[in-house]
């Protein structure tokens, strides 16, 4: 069992392969990718890192599997395009799920 693994468009999956992480689930629709955020919930893979434009696609189904447990670790990245504009960052929002308290600046 891996404790990593990755959902992304092929490009992102091809590159976190290459660098070791050996589950990688290229998605090209959102029911591909909460299918496969389905099967890595239930094979209790520790840390999933998806990429930002795919988390926000089904952040909703996200926020409904995941809850406030801390595992497992959703890491979003930016992928080939770059980051994506957003209103909260989602690194902060880890930090306060896991720890329970708000870093602030």
């Amino acid at each position: 069992m891996s404790s990593v693994a990755i959902i992304g468009d092929v490009d992102t999956v091809t590159g976190f392969k290459l660098g070791g992480i050996k589950i990688g689930y290229e998605v090209k629709n959102d029911d591909d990718a909460k299918n496969a955020l389905d099967a890595l919930i239930a094979d209790e893979i520790s840390i999933i890192i998806i990429t930002e434009k795919i988390a926000d696609n089904i952040r909703e189904y996200i926020n409904k599997k995941i809850g406030s447990n801390v595992l497992p670790m959703i890491i979003e990245i930016p992928d080939k395009s770059g980051s994506s504009d957003r209103d909260s960052d989602p690194m902060k929002d880890l930090i306060k799920r896991v720890i329970g308290v708000e870093m602030i600046k």
